[in-house]
């Protein structure tokens, strides 16, 4: 069954949409999970500070919690203590618990602590659904065991929290724009392309330096460079420019949607990193799969989509390359207009691109080739469902997107898409299961 944005915000329980009776402890658990990333989907457009890098991160560590807290009660699931970078183990519970208690107390405390500067809506939803679903969660259950597995959640999120908190990520002052910032030295640097008075300075240019979670560092899935900037008529930079303008003044009506389905503008969307969750998700939705998968899954799709950002955004301020419009402007068309708003960051490599590369490759590793899927992300803004023969097919599109709506040149998308399938390998390589 599907569920609507409305109530997953609204009634803060949409977990009571399925009659506890009708759910196994296992179908229990899966639910659990579920439901609570749905939350975060709609959290992370109330919580002002989450850009896609910023949201990736915590997407992350909310998998790496869910996979934890099943990896301390299940010998069969193999924990990522020592194959992430700093991370140890939780301990492993030995007495008996409920896997879907604990769940759901390790998820609560942990989405508290990652959105807890979401706004009044998001405040109120985490508490109204921590309340319900935990009511459901513990039903029918031994006072023993409700106490162990709740301990045992809650140990296993505090565990965490306090590896996330030593990254390099956890506070984000001013929006996460640059208090200060060189001025450009070369024609090909980075230039504000917003009035927006914020926007004068550079998102997170920093962010490449934090923890990432599987590579072993942000430098690790490094990109040859861009074309050689020029500005002569016919030159390989001009010709990439004069196809942006190009492919605006030709833009047909399936590509101006492809070009707004993914967008995922911050909150205004889940964010790219959100939209990929989402997908995940539905198919976990879809499919029934294991919460075991499921766990693994969120953990090694974290894991790719965090070190992603972290891996395009050291390679964008290593290069600082100007954005299409600029370039345009200067040398082109005066007038020209992209059809998306222009991100206030470097544009080389794409990051939708890197993201989306990487999460096609473990999610590929994961379900397999050709594995066919509907996209209902954008459903409830008045989006059609998009249909995908492949988690490829799909990442393509997504890069293809940002050519269509004028903020990225080919060679971006290009550039990002091969990032990403070099940090997806990391985190594909992680071992779930012992």
């Amino acid at each position: 069954m599907k569920l609507h944005r409305r109530h997953v915000l609204g009634m803060g329980a949409a977990f009571v949409a399925r009659p506890v009776f009708a759910l196994g402890r296992d179908d229990m658990a899966r639910e659990i999970v579920l439901t609570w990333h749905r939350l975060v989907l709609e959290l992370v457009r109330h919580t002002a500070t989450y850009s896609p890098p910023v949201a990736a991160r915590a997407f992350g560590y909310l998998g790496v919690v869910t996979h934890e807290t099943l990896a301390a009660i299940d010998p069969a699931l193999s924990s990522l203590g020592g194959q992430l970078n700093g991370f140890s183990a939780p301990a492993r519970q030995s007495e008996p618990v409920d896997k879907a208690t604990a769940l759901h107390h390790a998820l609560s405390v942990a989405v508290l602590a990652l959105f807890g500067n979401t706004g009044p809506i998001g405040q109120r939803a985490h508490g109204a659904l921590s309340a319900r679903l935990g009511a459901r969660a513990e039903e029918g259950l031994e006072a023993e065991i409700v106490a162990r597995s709740a301990a045992l959640g809650r140990g296993v999120a505090e565990h965490l929290l306090a590896w996330a908190a030593t990254d390099g990520g956890a506070v984000i002052e001013n929006m996460g724009f640059a208090l200060d910032y060189p001025i450009p030295a070369r024609p090909e640097d980075w230039l504000p392309t917003s009035l927006v008075q914020q926007h004068q300075m550079p998102l997170l240019p920093e962010w490449g330096k934090i923890r990432p979670f599987a590579m072993p560092s942000g430098s690790a899935c490094s990109i040859s460079s861009h074309p050689e900037y020029d500005t002569e008529p016919g030159s390989e930079f001009y010709l990439a420019a004069l196809e942006v303008v190009e492919v605006k003044a030709n833009l047909t009506e399936e590509q101006a949607l492809i070009a707004r389905f993914w967008s995922d503008d911050p909150m205004l969307s889940p964010t790219p990193p959100g939209h990929w969750l989402s997908i995940l998700i539905d198919i976990a939705d879809r499919d029934s799969v294991s919460v075991e998968l499921l766990a693994g899954a969120l953990a090694r799709l974290g894991a790719a989509q965090a070190d992603a950002f972290i891996a395009c955004w050291e390679a964008k301020y290593a290069y600082n390359l100007l954005r299409p419009v600029t370039y345009i402007r200067r040398h082109i068309d005066p007038d020209w207009t992209p059809l998306l708003n222009t991100p206030p960051f470097p544009e080389y490599p794409s990051g939708h691109s890197t993201q989306s590369g990487a999460s096609a490759e473990v999610l590929t590793a994961i379900f397999g080739e050709d594995f066919a899927f509907d996209d209902h992300t954008h459903v409830d803004d008045g989006l059609p469902v998009r249909s995908f023969p492949s988690f490829w097919a799909a990442a393509e599109e997504a890069a293809m997107s940002r050519l269509y709506g004028g903020i990225h040149f080919r060679f971006g998308n290009e550039a990002g898409t091969e990032q990403g399938r070099c940090v997806g390998a990391y985190a594909a390589a992680l071992r779930t299961t012992a």
